[in-house]
């Protein structure tokens, strides 16, 4: 239940009704934005009559709501969710491009990846330190020798690092990277989803590649409920009969979400595709149907690559490509900062 107060409420009231509210074992969610002032209803809500509480003197309105998730949820957060990382915004109009490596494998390659994409206008650098490989014999990445080349790079840059966590025990590990990112296989590993919920650091989540949007948004709410607001969804594809890519690219999901909730939305078009010449038209695709952001591959030996050089970009690739992406940003009206 979302409970819209009026403007001029007295904040003394305010928190009478609140209290109100929490000696039933209600949670309360309050969002306050530029036109209102909601106080949203966690619990079981279903013995309290709207009526009673339309006729309290500082409500304007009741609303009940039917998803199960509430604090991702727009009717309580009618204002887009802006996640500030070092300085670099996503969502609210700002667009923010992620690029780097899928596996570190040198600290040669980190840092002349980071220094070109940087060059090229990417606000945020990736590299896969921890990698979940379907094949137990494929690279599984340098691990905390990766998270430490990782660190360099940030070191030579400046830019903040954004990479894969496995499980809840690594955490210790990442004190110093930036953004902190759920790979599709772990969307639903709820006990780290738990344990990312008591982080003070932005979370990037990716859709499993089986998982139903409502699914991928109550993954959100375990974080969020846990006390973390800060989690951008990311979009990778999902496994559909199609065997022409990768993945199916659900570009559908981007605006469902948008009406859904009030989270940032960023597409990986590498891991979708599987296909480095695909990447473009996908990036384009994804800023057209409102998108917050991309997380693109580069690589500076794609043939050589550890792992997913079919997808990654040349650095003189990328460079190409995001000057068609800050042209296509700038045409939809969004900023990147």
């Amino acid at each position: 239940m979302i409970i819209i107060l009026k403007k001029d409420a007295p904040q003394e009231k305010v928190q009478e009704l609140i209290r109100q509210f929490e000696r039933q074992n209600i949670k309360i969610h309050e969002s306050r934005g530029v036109q209102e002032y909601l106080i949203g209803l966690i619990g079981d809500t279903s013995h309290i009559d709207p009526e009673d509480i339309k006729s309290i003197d500082i409500v304007a309105q009741v609303k009940r709501i039917q998803e199960p998730y509430k604090k991702a949820n727009r009717k309580f957060h009618p204002e887009d969710t802006v996640v500030d990382i070092c300085g670099r915004k996503i969502g609210g109009g700002h667009f923010q491009v992620i690029a780097g490596p899928c596996s570190v494998e040198s600290r040669e390659q980190m840092i002349s990846v980071a220094q070109a994409v940087q060059k090229s206008g990417a606000g945020l650098m990736r590299g896969g330190a921890f990698k979940p490989r379907t094949s137990p014999y494929a690279f599984q990445g340098l691990r905390e020798e990766g998270l430490e080349l990782l660190v360099e790079a940030k070191k030579a840059t400046g830019m903040p690092i954004v990479t894969e966590i496995m499980d809840a025990s690594h955490l210790p590990l990442f004190e110093q990277v930036d953004v902190i990112q759920v790979g599709a296989r772990n969307m639903q590993n709820f006990e780290l989803l738990k344990a990312l919920g008591k982080v003070d650091k932005p979370i990037l989540l990716k859709r499993g590649l089986s998982s139903t949007i409502d699914e991928w948004i109550m993954s959100a709410e375990y974080i969020m409920a846990g006390g973390n607001p800060n989690v951008i969804l990311c979009e990778r594809g999902i496994r559909t009969f199609e065997t022409a890519t990768r993945n199916t690219l659900d570009l559908s999901a981007i605006p469902i979400l948008k009406q859904k909730t009030h989270l940032p939305v960023i597409v990986d078009p590498s891991h979708a595709a599987g296909i480095r010449s695909l990447i473009e038209p996908l990036s384009m695709a994804a800023i057209a149907v409102g998108a917050d952001g991309l997380i693109i591959e580069v690589h500076n030996d794609p043939e050589k690559a550890l792992c997913d050089g079919a997808q990654s970009l040349t650095p003189e690739a990328f460079d190409s490509t995001m000057e068609k992406i800050k042209k296509t940003v700038a045409f939809f009206g969004k900023g990147m900062d």
